[in-house]
C-alpha cells in the first residue's frame, strides 16, 4: 500500500516536472536567435518579406507568444508535438522513428559502464594499494578527463581504419538485406564502438564512486564485527559492503541518465547513428524548433521514468529505505 502512494505522488510530482521543462524549453526556444520562416524563405530563393510573412502566418509564428505557449500546451495534452518545419512530416513520427535507436544505444552504455565500473570500483577496494588498484584509478582518471569527441575519433581511427575489427558508421549494414539473427548481430556489430565511447565517461564516474562508497562501508563497525568473528573477507565484500555502498551508485546512475542522451548527440553524430540526438543537432542547425522542443520532451520524461524506476528498486537494494516518505 506505502509503494502504491508512493508511486501516485511520484508520478503526480513528474508530471509538474515534465510540464516545467516543457514550458521552459518553449520560453528559451523563443530566446533563440533566427526567424525559421526566414530560413525557410531564404532556402526557397524566396526571401522578400510577404513570403515570409505567410510562412510565418502559417506555422503560427506571428502569434503573441503567450497565444503560441498556450496552443503548443493544449497540442502536447493532446498527444500533439507539432509539425517539422523541415520535413514536413509531425514531430512524434520523427522522433518515435529514430527513439528505439536511441534508447538502444543509451540503454547499452548505461547498462555497460554501470555494471564494469562496479565491477572495477569492487576490485579497486578490495586491492586497495595494490598495483592493480593503482591502474584501474589511473584508467579511471584518464577516461573522465578525457574529451568524449575525442575518444570517439580515436576509436574510429584504430578500431574502425587501421585495425578494421568494428564499422564505423551507422547502426547497421546498408543494402546488406540481413534478417532474424543475422541483422541482430549486425547491429550488435555496429553497437560497439557508440556504447563502448559513450559509456567509458561514466564508467569512471562508477568506478571512483564504487570505490570510495566500498571503502567508508569497509571501515564500519558491523563489517569490522563480520570480520573478527572469522568471515570470510569475500563473503563480508558481496553480503555486507556490497549491498550497502550500492546505493549511491544507483542514486547517481539515475540522475546520470539525461547526461547520457546528452552525450548521444555527440556520439550519434560522430558515428552516424540514426537516433534522437542526431535528430536533435539537426533541428538545432537548421531551426526547426518543433522537432527540438519534441526531443526535449522525450528526453525530460525518459530522465523523470529512469529516477522513478530508480526509486522504486531502492527498497529491493535495502529493505530500511521508507518509500512512502
Amino acid at each position: 500500500m506505502k509503494t502504491l502512494e508512493f508511486l501516485i505522488q511520484r508520478l503526480a510530482k513528474a508530471a509538474f516536472v515534465v510540464l516545467g521543462v516543457v514550458i521552459l524549453n518553449f520560453l528559451l526556444i523563443q530566446l533563440a536567435p533566427g526567424d525559421p520562416a526566414a530560413v525557410l524563405a531564404g532556402e526557397a530563393g524566396a526571401g522578400d518579406e510577404q513570403f515570409i510573412a505567410q510562412l510565418r502566418a502559417q506555422f503560427g509564428l506571428d502569434q503573441p507568444l503567450y497565444v503560441q505557449l498556450l496552443s503548443y500546451l493544449q497540442n502536447v495534452l493532446s498527444g500533439d508535438l507539432g509539425y517539422s518545419y523541415r520535413n514536413q512530416v509531425p514531430v512524434a513520427d520523427l522522433i518515435m522513428e529514430r527513439l528505439p535507436a536511441t534508447l538502444l544505444l543509451t540503454g547499452s552504455a548505461f547498462l555497460f559502464s554501470l555494471v564494469l565500473g562496479i565491477v572495477l570500483g569492487v576490485l579497486a577496494a578490495y586491492k586497495r594499494g595494490s598495483l592493480g588498484d593503482s591502474l584501474i584509478m589511473t584508467g579511471a582518471l584518464i577516461f573522465y578527463a578525457t574529451p568524449l569527441f575525442w575518444v570517439a575519433l580515436m576509436a574510429v581511427l584504430v578500431f574502425s581504419i587501421h585495425l578494421d575489427w568494428l564499422p564505423p558508421f551507422d547502426m547497421e549494414s546498408i543494402g546488406a538485406g540481413y534478417t532474424g539473427w543475422a541483422r541482430v548481430m549486425d547491429i550488435a556489430h555496429h553497437l560497439v564502438l557508440p556504447t563502448v565511447t559513450l559509456g567509458l565517461f561514466f564508467t569512471a564516474v562508477y568506478t571512483r564512486l564504487t570505490r570510495a562508497s566500498m571503502l567508508e562501508v569497509m571501515n564500519l563497525d558491523f563489517v569490522k564485527t563480520a570480520r573478527a568473528k572469522g568471515v570470510p573477507k569475500g563473503r563480508i565484500i558481496r553480503r555486507h559492503v556490497l549491498r550497502n555502498a550500492i546505493l549511491p551508485v544507483f542514486t547517481f546512475a539515475s540522475v546520470q541518465a539525461g547526461q547520457l542522451v546528452g552525450g548521444a548527440v555527440l556520439t550519434e553524430t560522430v558515428f552516424a547513428w540514426p537516433g534522437i540526438g542526431r535528430l536533435m543537432f539537426d533541428a538545432l542547425m537548421q531551426r526547426d524548433y518543433p522537432v527540438l522542443l519534441g526531443v526535449f520532451l522525450v528526453t525530460a520524461a525518459v530522465v523523470v521514468l529512469v529516477n522513478l524506476v530508480a526509486d522504486l528498486l531502492y527498497r529491493f537494494v535495502d529493505p530500511r529505505i521508507e518509500t512512502a516518505g
